[in-house]
């Protein structure tokens, strides 16, 4: 179920499959970077759990999503959506029309879950995707959303 809505604000929903790390990752920096714009929201196609990884690699520069769970992207099909925005090539693919959606935007992202090594190894791919995440939305995003007004 979607929150109560802050009129002022726009909807921002980012999709990944799993909703696991990319889309939870995107939702946690856009919301700490400009929560005072934009309603963060997240979900996945194939929906599992929330990476500890993830939650770590948000942890390290200061931003807690460790209350986060993994949605759905049916939980928003009745939600006007002002920017859905797909980060991987798989969300997509399998969702390439959001009902209500009004602006729609790509940038696909290695999944970081893919990542076979130790736990440190793993971890610096998820720093290397959260790093690569924030460089997106403040440099490419954020004007993106600036040109559709």
């Amino acid at each position: 179920m979607v929150p109560q809505s802050n009129a002022n604000k726009e909807k921002v929903l980012f999709i990944c499959t799993h909703n696991a790390a990319r889309s939870q990752m995107a939702e946690g920096l856009l919301r700490a970077l400009y929560g005072d714009r934009y309603e963060v929201y997240s979900a996945g196609t194939e929906p599992s759990i929330v990476s500890p990884f993830a939650i770590k690699a948000l942890a390290e520069i200061g931003i807690d999503i460790s209350g986060h769970h993994s949605k759905s992207v049916e939980e928003f099909f009745d939600t006007k959506i002002d920017h859905v925005v797909t980060v991987c090539d798989n969300a997509k693919d399998n969702c390439p029309f959001f009902p209500y959606g009004i602006n729609y935007y790509h940038k696909s992202f290695q999944d970081p879950q893919a990542f076979e090594g130790n736990n440190e190894e793993k971890l610096n791919t998820f720093r290397r995707i959260r790093d690569e995440i924030r460089e997106w939305i403040d440099k490419n995003f954020i004007n993106e959303v600036k040109a559709t007004k």
